[in-house]
């Protein structure tokens, strides 16, 4: 059997009615044709699972068009060019961008950038140095505009995205505290990464630990959680205190019945801000991001983990681990067989 004829893709078979569920997947394998002007054919080395996947696959208006059932499911990924009708990329070119859950396709190049290994491995390109380190870097700099001296709590700290902003933020001087689930993942966050308190939600009451943890106030929330977690930290907020809106997980098993914050009416009292933000409006600033994280990581300032699962029927149990938080670290699928974009 042929390269192009093993090409194997993950489709959306239907939007999910709560939670998701095997239903929500069908496995095919479609040969990819040949590119057309303004594409490429990418054989495709990693893919990113991410939590935003959810809101990809629900019916309802975001910041980009829902996956239509029967179409590839969207993903951010590191793949080869093997074939080329546009100009400017040609075989051998090492590409990331919205790639698709597929082991080979053809792409839009509107939707891809080149990459260039000798700066950075593949793995760094879907994690730190990617979308990843870029949401938290603009997220906590531009929204949450962190002030030395101030404290800073970040849900699901230990994550892909949320690992990163606490180590930014304790660059920048500020007191830091984690919010994580479950001893191993706290460790983490109060042994490497060395951040000031660590508050386990699954073994603790968060009310109580965060009066415990910032006994003078928070100044800034960077919100991966929603629900109690952030209603927990609206009552502790200093004045003038910024919230930035990356995500809400605790809300994404059923957007179409996502709960808003109980205690928002802080915001009033202590003339707080809360705003949420898309990549899409620091696209033109990729660069700068990517140098400073780059720096940074070379100095031994910042660290990024990667959680690597092995071949594309992964994606399905990969999806269900970012949900059930047992990832440590970015969640990345391996399809290259000798995993070679492992390392």
């Amino acid at each position: 059997m042929s390269e192009l004829s093993a090409a194997i893709q993950v489709r959306l078979n239907a939007y999910p009615r709560g939670p998701v569920g095997p239903d929500t997947w069908r496995l095919t394998h479609d040969a990819p044709g040949t590119p057309v002007v303004g594409q490429v054919l990418l054989k495709m080395q990693l893919l990113s699972v991410d939590p935003g996947m959810r809101g990809w696959i629900t019916p309802k208006r975001s910041y980009m068009p829902p996956v239509q059932p029967g179409e590839v499911m969207r993903a951010f990924g590191v793949g080869e060019v093997i074939e080329s009708a546009t100009e400017g990329f040609k075989p051998g070119d090492v590409v990331t961008g919205f790639t698709g859950v597929q082991t080979l396709g053809c792409v839009d190049t509107s939707m891809l950038r080149k990459i260039d290994l000798r700066w950075a491995s593949a793995r760094q390109y879907l994690s730190g140095l990617g979308m990843t380190g870029y949401t938290a870097y603009f997220g906590l700099l531009d929204v949450g505009k962190p002030v030395a001296g101030q404290t800073v709590v970040v849900s699901a700290a230990a994550g892909a995205v949320g690992s990163i902003v606490c180590q930014i933020a304790k660059l920048k001087g500020c007191r830091v505290i984690g919010i994580a689930g479950g001893a191993k993942k706290c460790t983490y966050l109060r042994d490497v990464l060395g951040l000031d308190s660590v508050i386990d939600y699954k073994n603790s009451d968060l009310t109580e630990a965060l009066k415990e943890s910032a006994p003078a106030g928070i100044d800034l929330y960077f919100d991966n959680v929603g629900g109690e977690v952030l209603d927990a930290v609206l009552m502790r907020i200093n004045r003038h205190a910024r919230i930035v809106v990356c995500g809400g997980i605790s809300q994404y098993a059923d957007l179409e019945q996502a709960r808003g914050p109980a205690n928002y009416l802080q915001l009033v009292a202590q003339s707080g801000t809360m705003q949420g933000f898309t990549m899409r409006d620091y696209m033109a600033r990729v660069p700068e991001a990517f140098m400073q994280l780059a720096d940074w990581h070379a100095k031994g300032q910042i660290q990024f983990r990667e959680h690597v699962l092995d071949g594309i029927e992964s994606f399905p149990a990969a999806y269900d681990l970012v949900f059930a938080g047992g990832n440590h670290g970015k969640l990345l699928i391996c399809l290259e067989p000798q995993g070679g974009a492992k390392q």
